[in-house]
């Protein structure tokens, strides 16, 4: 969305892009208790899970929780970029996170290497290195058990690593297979993300108008109405907002109201195609 269209509405960004800065995000109850056990648990190492499904602001809550550790001096913080990849591109990955040169063939030497620095980053400033992984449902399962491996010490009863793996709702399952046990059972802090109320969307919805500089951006009526019909998720609820923030701005109209609403998701023609 250009500038000009912006200026329109009296918008610093659009509120319903993935791309809102972090500070403008809505940080809900369950959130902020997480990122408090989370920073609570950066002391002490292990697994934390962020689970929901597709659209229910798992990633929204990453980013989040990506912003707050961002804050902590000294705390070495990564974030896993493919997920799905083989163990060898794993520790490709690995090394370019944290600064140490692996040889993805010879894997024991590449552990050795890692787990050196993160046990030296733990000496100089007391907190374990962070792994984020967004979309963890993809990883494959030696890549999690080697992160499991890689992250324990002295016959596992240290943890020199905190992982925050998010994902839908086939990550538990697959958590819950033999092979994987050894991980789930290392779990120590959970984000159940469900369907939200109607009253919790119009919150988001605000707090998003708001930090974009227009809280008065559509009126009371759309909004109750949008959140209505978004079936609880967040990802429907700004799609909706985005369809209608573009078709304002292509009719340059002053006012975003209930009539726009019928007029883009009601025409005969979108009922035809439907």
């Amino acid at each position: 969305m250009n500038k000009k269209l912006l200026a329109l509405y009296g918008l610093k960004f659009n509120p319903f892009s993935s791309r809102v800065p972090e500070s403008a995000l809505w940080v809900p109850a369950p959130i902020e208790t997480f990122c408090w056990r989370i920073e609570q648990q950066i002391g002490e190492g292990g697994f934390a899970l962020v689970l929901g499904d597709p659209g229910s602001g798992k990633s929204a809550a990453l980013r989040i929780l990506e912003a707050r550790l961002g804050q902590i001096n000294d705390l070495c913080l990564g974030v896993l970029s493919r997920p799905q990849a083989q163990v060898a591109d794993f520790y490709r990955e690995l090394g370019d996170l944290f600064g140490v040169p692996l040889s993805p063939h010879n894997r024991w030497n590449s552990s050795k290497m890692l787990r050196e620095k993160w046990l030296t980053h733990i000496e100089n400033s007391l907190y374990r290195p962070v792994l984020l992984v967004d979309e963890a449902q993809e990883m494959k399962s030696p890549v999690l058990n080697e992160l499991r491996l890689l992250s324990s010490a002295k016959l596992d009863s240290r943890s020199i690593l905190t992982i925050i793996l998010s994902g839908d709702n086939r990550l538990i399952h697959r958590l819950d297979s033999p092979d994987l046990l050894p991980v789930a059972s290392r779990v120590r802090c959970r984000l159940r993300l469900d369907a939200l109320s109607p009253k919790e969307l119009s919150e988001c919805f605000l707090t998003l108008c708001t930090g974009a500089g227009n809280p008065s951006l559509m009126t009371t009526a759309l909004v109750r109405m949008l959140c209505e019909h978004a079936g609880g998720n967040l990802r429907l609820l700004m799609n909706m907002g985005n369809e209608l923030l573009l078709a304002a701005c292509r009719q340059e109209r002053e006012k975003i109201d209930e009539k726009l609403y019928f007029e883009t998701f009601d025409s005969p023609g979108k009922n035809k195609a439907r």
